[in-house]
């Protein structure tokens, strides 16, 4: 085994550990680890597959899709903010989207997997795609997200997730505010996300936590936490 190799199987086994401990003092499932890769080479995504990793977290697009075409066997997840124009190369990679944050970029993913799917680009991946949609806590858009405060944007997001063609509604997302209390913001994105779930008639996860934050996250019962630097280390230098 490489050095790299043992340091990210070593990192995993600690973040793992670190989950179930918290997941067990919260008398809680633990929720699924979803690496993110942003910034490390497509070489570390391979060794983590190596070591039995199927799905990672990318946050810009253009990253991702050339990871992606040179790790076919990897599933890469987005979770960073998406540009309406960038959503047709979105379509063609995605697992998943954990960053649906508005109506526009609703419909051009839509149109995008209709393009995707036409094409015959997303071997391997679902014909549907399963989006998250971003709650906002602190309404600031350069971090994107729907408003928390407005239930009726949040169910006009839904509504157009549930009549689109492609997508499917898989949840909701968040990342608190810095001067937040994060166990605060979890609790109540867990709780719509319970409300969605009973409205649906189905189960909705959240996708909320991340290495500062996962014993809030776990204590509020997410179902997904997105850990970056505790498995891949500090981001290299370019």
């Amino acid at each position: 085994m490489t050095d790299r190799k043992a340091e990210l199987s070593a990192n995993l086994d600690k973040v793992r550990a670190q989950i179930a401990q918290l997941a067990d003092a919260a008398s809680r499932p633990a929720p699924q680890l979803l690496p993110v890769t942003k910034f490390h080479p497509a070489e570390d995504v391979a060794l983590l597959a190596e070591l039995g990793i199927t799905d990672v977290a990318e946050n810009r697009e253009q990253e991702a899709r050339a990871k992606h075409a040179a790790l076919g066997t990897v599933r890469f997840h987005m979770i960073g903010q998406i540009q309406t124009k960038k959503a047709n190369h979105v379509a063609r990679w995605a697992a998943s989207v954990h960053s649906l944050d508005s109506l526009k970029l609703a419909a051009a993913l839509d149109r995008g997997m209709g393009n995707a799917l036409a094409a015959g680009e997303r071997a391997g991946l679902p014909d549907t795609l399963p989006v998250f949609i971003q709650i906002s806590a602190d309404g600031d858009e350069h971090r994107g997200g729907t408003q928390l405060s407005d239930p009726e944007g949040i169910g006009k997001l839904v509504a157009a997730v549930e009549e689109s063609e492609h997508l499917e509604l898989a949840g909701f997302m968040v990342v608190p505010p810095l001067d937040a209390d994060a166990g605060e913001v979890f609790r109540a994105v867990r709780a719509l996300t319970n409300e969605w779930s009973a409205t649906l008639g189905r189960e909705l996860k959240l996708s909320a936590g991340m290495s500062a934050d996962l014993k809030d996250a776990i204590s509020a019962g997410t179902d997904i936490v997105r850990v970056g630097t505790g498995i891949m280390g500090p981001r290299p230098i370019v």
